[in-house]
């Protein structure tokens, strides 16, 4: 409570009533709990305050320097660096060099680039990674998804603007903005953000843009000219069939290569299978056939080549690739550059992201280690940032090679470093090498590379299964790609997930509740046989002592539909949240909540109108079956389940509010109790209380008089009593607080032997047990705020406090009429 000054303060300036909540709290709810459950002590939960919320913003020293030590993940391992960790990462280090330099070329081309463009992109992911990263199986650098991003990009800025920018410009201010981007919130520790974006639509972006990048790739393989791959890929297929007959040489490298790739591949995972003790010798093989192939071919195109010009060529092959970093320069982009790549900048960011973070928890997973998704954010956004130096473009995870690098040894993110010499070893040494490269021999790498991105039937089917809905957005997404764009795709994806999301939260109704007497079975001895609870094989555990559980009255649940589900008590309704309660279903389902008990329940009085004209336009009047209806019982009690609940903001809480007037109408000149279960969250309870829930109301003394508290205590840790006088002295007349949640048993008398019993003077109902002992032999407590009884420790406790409080103004009422009788 405000202090008296500060109160009258803010009363006679503002206008505002800071202890007006206190009101209509009793005064002697301290007392009635010490009554009830002494010697255990009360307790009062105090309220949390904006200060607290504060501090726990404001970070500790203690924080800042966990923060720094996880910046550079490095420094915690690098102290260990031994000889076994660095003949590891050599040998992978080289392996994966080997094979990112036909890859890294390959994919350079999907981006509208040279060959070397593709060698710098993987060199900045592998020198930068390791010093953020927090994964020692991921390789960064270009990958078939990402470069196709890029070369769309740059088609789309050459369109809007031609002529103004080179494809290199472009890349490299789209690598640069990413590089920002994800800096940015891998810094300030936003990864969680990605979490908006499903699996399902990423999982459809990645088979649409695989059968892109096959439309794409084709026309190459094939040898096809005058095949426009930047339009829609529908549009791509359509014209390369039609223009087979204009089929050349090129060909017979392209699908060669293809074959080749797949046949290695086969071959060498039959051997693995069929000699395990040469395993990993065989998986080393298949992992180099890549380099295998490439060097093959550029052995047969320098043979067929030799001698020629490069116009003269029997098949298209790259050409002069500049040697060392001759790109590497101070990227400068423009502002109307720019403003050009700013709409497709959120696509790209987007897929980077998530398909690195798939990559990096994949292989965390599989070898018992855990990521930091946001530092890993970092580890990208630095790459990508510094790709553009050196003359590179965006960068990403690459599964496959990842895949290569783990099956290598690697120890630690330090082999990067290794395969980056590789790198420099083919950027200075090599490149005249690289000249005879037939393009379309890495047309069919990409197209073998890509065919194991695109979902299997039998995991499309998976989806079918686990999500119809989803699956629908599967197909749509994959549609969307192939008649339009990639990055339609990952919008529309997106945007139909949330709305899913979204109908889920606000149309998924609630449940009511009723009891089911259940007991414990079970087997001895490894028998089974009939149940009996004399049985020698089977045990009918707490024969006597049944526990209630609740169930769905509609029986529409994966329970046994012949069980036996009954109302826990006639007037009290057990409601459980489905999905969460909040402002976008609020209205959804307290219409559902007071239709039902409108439906089951009769008025306490009768209505009363001097005349008919002063009833609202749009209240219709009893209706003609409710002179019928004093069968049915009185509303005395809502228990409200919200384990599904965890915030609340203030359009709920005043939906509440709005309802507990209408049922006090209804119900006058009784008052429903509310009771709430599973109520956690701190601020979710101050603000029930503050809005009058979570305590008998002080405004209606005849109620208050028939409510017989009862509360759950516990053993404490400590020897020290608790002085409850001056427990109630400290918080006085506010017994304030949104933090309460009491139940089980309710404790009516003490015996001096230290003995407690718990027990109700009401009648029981049929099967909520009321009864049982607890032996204080240690000091105990009340487990909640006694100032607050209907915020209760579980739904159990919350039903039987509400359904010994119906009894008892039944009771009451029996009692009245029988008086008024006589």
């Amino acid at each position: 409570m405000a202090s008296e000054k500060a109160a009258q303060f803010t009363k006679k300036v503002l206008g505002i009533d800071v202890n007006e909540r206190y009101q209509q709290v009793p005064q002697d709810l301290g007392e009635r709990a010490k009554k009830v459950i002494s010697p255990a002590n009360i307790y009062f939960e105090d309220e949390p305050t904006i200060s607290e919320f504060m501090k726990e913003c404001i970070p500790t020293r203690a924080g800042v320097t966990q923060y720094i030590q996880n910046l550079f993940p490095f420094a915690n391992w690098i102290t260990r660096y031994g000889f076994i960790w660095l003949l590891g990462d050599v040998i992978a280090g080289i392996t994966i060099g080997l094979v990112v330099v036909p890859q890294a070329m390959a994919y350079a081309l999907l981006a509208q680039l040279t060959p070397a463009h593709g060698l710098y992109t993987s060199f900045t992911g592998a020198v930068i990674y390791w010093v953020f990263g927090t994964s020692k199986d991921i390789v960064i650098g270009t990958t078939a998804v990402g470069s196709l991003l890029v070369g769309q990009v740059v088609t789309s800025v050459n369109k809007s603007a031609p002529g103004q920018f080179t494809n290199e410009e472009i890349a490299h201010a789209l690598s640069l903005m990413a590089g920002t981007v994800l800096l940015f919130f891998g810094l300030f520790r936003l990864g969680w953000i990605i979490e908006f974006i499903p699996y399902i639509p990423i999982s459809a972006f990645v088979t649409s843009a695989s059968i892109t990048i096959m439309s794409t790739q084709i026309p190459t393989a094939l040898g096809i000219p005058n095949i426009n791959t930047r339009e829609a890929p529908y549009k791509v297929f359509i014209n390369t069939f039609k223009s087979l007959p204009n089929t050349q040489l090129d060909a017979a490298v392209g699908v060669t290569s293809f074959f080749l790739l797949f046949a290695i591949k086969y071959f060498c995972s039959y051997m693995e299978s069929h000699h395990p003790q040469q395993k990993r010798t065989w998986s080393y093989i298949n992992s180099l056939r890549l380099t295998f192939v490439m060097l093959l071919f550029i052995l047969i195109s320098f043979l067929v080549n030799r001698g020629l010009p490069y116009e003269d060529a029997k098949f298209r092959i790259v050409g002069h690739i500049e040697s060392g970093f001759q790109r590497a320069h101070v990227p400068k982009p423009s502002l109307e550059l720019l403003g050009h790549i700013m709409p497709q900048l959120p696509a790209v960011a987007i897929i980077l992201v998530i398909e690195h973070i798939a990559i990096a928890k994949a292989m965390g997973r599989q070898f018992g280690y855990s990521i930091i998704p946001s530092q890993e954010i970092v580890a990208l956004g630095s790459a990508n940032m510094f790709s553009p130096f050196v003359g590179g473009y965006v960068c990403t995870g690459s599964f496959g090679a990842s895949a290569v690098l783990c099956k290598a040894g690697v120890r630690t993110p330090l082999a990067g470093v290794f395969s980056a010499l590789v790198l420099i070893l083919a950027l200075y040494a090599l490149t005249a090498v690289f000249y005879y490269i037939p393009r379309a021999a890495l047309a069919g790498l990409i197209l073998h590379a890509v065919c194991n991105l695109v979902a299997p039937p039998k995991k499309v089917f998976a989806y079918w299964q686990l999500s119809v809905l989803e699956w629908c957005i599967w197909i749509i997404c994959v549609l969307v790609a192939i008649f339009e764009t990639l990055e339609t795709s990952i919008y529309v994806g997106t945007g139909l997930s949330i709305a899913l999301l979204l109908i889920r939260l606000a149309r998924t109704k609630g449940q009511f509740l009723g009891r089911v007497q259940a007991y414990r079975v079970a087997g001895n001895d490894g028998e089974f046989g009939a149940l009996k609870s004399s049985s020698s094989s089977t045990t009918l555990l707490n024969e006597k002592n049944s526990r209630d559980v609740f169930l769905p009255l509609e029986r529409v649940d994966a329970s046994n539909p012949a069980l036996d589900v009954e109302s826990p008590y006639p007037g009290v309704f057990i409601y459980r949240f489905s999905e969460g309660y909040n402002y976008i279903n609020q209205a959804y389902h307290l219409d559902i909540l007071l239709q039902h008990i409108m439906e089951r329940t009769r008025r306490m009085t009768e209505e009363h109108f001097e005349k008919e004209s002063d009833r609202l336009w749009n209240d219709p009047g009893p209706k003609n079956h409710e002179e019928n209806t004093d069968h049915l019982p009185y509303l005395r009690a809502i228990v409200l389940d919200f384990s599904a609940v965890n915030n609340l903001d203030i359009t709920c809480i005043q939906g509440l509010i709005d309802m507990r007037n209408a049922l006090d109408r209804y119900s006058a000149p009784d008052a429903v109790e509310w009771h709430f279960a599973n109520v956690n969250n701190r601020w979710s309870r101050r603000a029930l209380a503050i809005a009058g829930f979570g305590y008998p109301t002080s405004k209606n003394p005849a109620a208050l008089g028939k409510w017989t508290p009862i509360y759950s205590i516990a053993a404490t840790l400590g020897s020290k009593d608790v002085d409850s006088d001056a427990e109630i002295r400290r918080h006085g007349d506010i017994e304030a607080d949104a933090q309460s949640s009491q139940a089980s048993h309710s404790p009516k008398d003490f015996d001096t032997h230290s003995h407690l019993e718990l027990h109700s003077s009401a009648p029981k109902s049929k099967g909520l047990p009321v009864t049982s002992s607890c032996e204080l032999q240690q000091p105990m407590a009340a487990i909640y705020g006694v100032d607050r009884p209907f915020f209760h420790i579980d739904l159990l406790d919350a039903v039987e406090a509400a359904v010994r409080d119906a009894q008892n103004k039944d009771d009451s009422s029996s009692l009245e009429r029988s008086i008024d009788t006589l």
